[in-house]
């Protein structure tokens, strides 16, 4: 990298870096650049950077992080003796921060929160609070979270109330904080996941969310640009689990090829297992086939509407149920709904299924007198398997949610496999039915 390298051009050529290179370049940029791209950096990579910079330059990257950002880094850095290293380089009060922060989970509310935001006492003037607020936002050492909200606290650290800056300054100066603050506030509790805690959010439209303990006591804050990689990482996971494989740890090129094969081999071979069963399903319709040869050339056309069918409407009502639009009590409506949704795309399916063997037939006399009983055998068969499939891709999502597990795991894939084997059942007795002693 030449000694020119701006923050952008490094973030440019980031993901073609070696280590050393990256470093490099870090180390060529300004002061100022380097304080903001470190700040911009995942995780992840922050602690690449600090493992890579000089021994004596780690403590003013150590103490230009939050305490949230710190409590990721230690994290990440979970069994790595710089861990160490990076808790002893901080301050004894944020270094207690950070250790009340990596007390929790890291999806839970305590461990994404900031304990830094600006606190009032409920019998403070407006004018006294300017001066303290302003005292607050100056702090260098202890640089506040976000300067939107103050919070009104008790003398046990409670939560009374919550104003806004502009409430602040749009109040008479001798006004009590407890007269104009808002006591309805939105909160979050300690223990709550990072996914319930990005939906309140975003249904409140908040750019911060107070947490509070089982007392009501407020512990921090967290901030809407917290909660955007939160909502990144779980709309990865839910795409990656949908897609029919274990979700990845790590960003895609930073996982070793034996753990992108394990997270991916044991889907695939239960997918491959469950295929087998579809063999087996065409094996006891042997004779059906034999006799009608021409049954065999529309398999791969009746399952894969049918697995389209299922995958499409498992997808809708994953991702409903992300976004909270659908609870477990909606179950029934949604069954109603996507059997006349399925009703529906089936009869589409087998008009379109009819229509292909007419054509096929008045072109090329493919299929011979009983053209119509296959035509028909066809469009049933469509109609049947399609709202197999919506149903059940509908309603196996609850399922998985029944059995307190993430209803992204009804992926795709396992719909597909699960449909299959439904449709070749419902093709082969509708052929039984229509096409009972006619030769082909």
């Amino acid at each position: 990298m030449s000694e020119s390298t701006t923050a952008l051009d490094l973030l440019d050529a980031w993901a073609l870096l070696t280590p050393e290179e990256r470093a490099e370049g870090f180390r060529a940029m300004s002061r100022d650049e380097q304080d903001d791209f470190f700040l911009s950096l995942q995780t992840d990579d922050q602690a690449e950077l600090f493992r890579a910079v000089r021994p004596g330059e780690r403590r003013l990257w150590a103490r230009l992080l939050a305490p949230d950002d710190v409590a990721d880094l230690a994290q990440y850095l979970e069994g790595d003796p710089l861990r160490d290293e990076l808790l002893s380089l901080l301050d004894e009060a944020t270094r207690n921060e950070v250790s009340a922060l990596l007390a929790y989970e890291e999806d839970e509310a305590g461990g994404l929160m900031s304990p830094r935001f600006a606190r009032l006492r409920p019998d403070s003037t407006i004018d006294q609070a300017l001066f303290y607020l302003r005292r607050q936002a100056r702090s260098k050492e202890h640089a506040l979270e976000t300067l939107h909200y103050a919070y009104v606290l008790d003398g046990e650290q409670r939560l009374l109330g919550v104003l806004s800056f502009r409430d602040v300054f749009a109040a008479r100066e001798n006004a009590t904080i407890e007269s104009v603050m808002t006591r309805d506030v939105v909160t979050v509790h300690e223990s709550m996941d990072q996914e319930e805690v990005a939906r309140i959010i975003a249904e409140h439209d908040l750019s911060a969310v107070p947490v509070v303990d089982d007392e009501g006591r407020m512990k921090g804050i967290i901030t809407v640009d917290d909660i955007v990689d939160v909502v990144q990482q779980e709309a990865t996971e839910d795409i990656q689990k949908i897609g029919g494989q274990e979700a990845l740890e790590q960003r895609y090129m930073q996982t070793s090829l034996p753990a992108l094969v394990k997270k991916r081999a044991g889907w695939l071979a239960l997918l491959f297992l469950g295929e087998t069963l579809t063999t087996t399903a065409m094996g006891a319709y042997e004779e059906e086939i034999a006799s009608a040869v021409v049954l065999a050339l529309f398999v791969p056309l009746i399952i894969s509407s049918g697995g389209n069918s299922g995958s499409q409407a498992s997808t809708l009502i994953i991702r409903a149920m992300a976004l909270g639009e659908v609870g477990m009590r909606d179950w029934w409506r949604i069954a109603h709904r996507e059997l006349l949704a399925g009703i529906a795309l089936g009869g589409i399916l087998a008009v379109i299924g009819v229509a292909r063997v007419a054509l096929g037939e008045a072109l090329f006399g493919t299929y011979g007198e009983h053209w119509l009983r296959i035509g028909m055998t066809v469009g049933i068969s469509l109609l049947g398997v399609v709202v197999c499939g919506t149903i059940a891709g509908s309603m196996l999502p609850f399922v998985i949610r029944l059995l307190r597990a993430d209803p992204a795991s009804a992926s795709a894939p396992f719909v597909a496999t699960l449909v299959d084997l439904a449709g070749l059942v419902v093709y082969f007795n509708v052929a039984q039915w229509l096409l009972r002693g006619t030769l082909l």
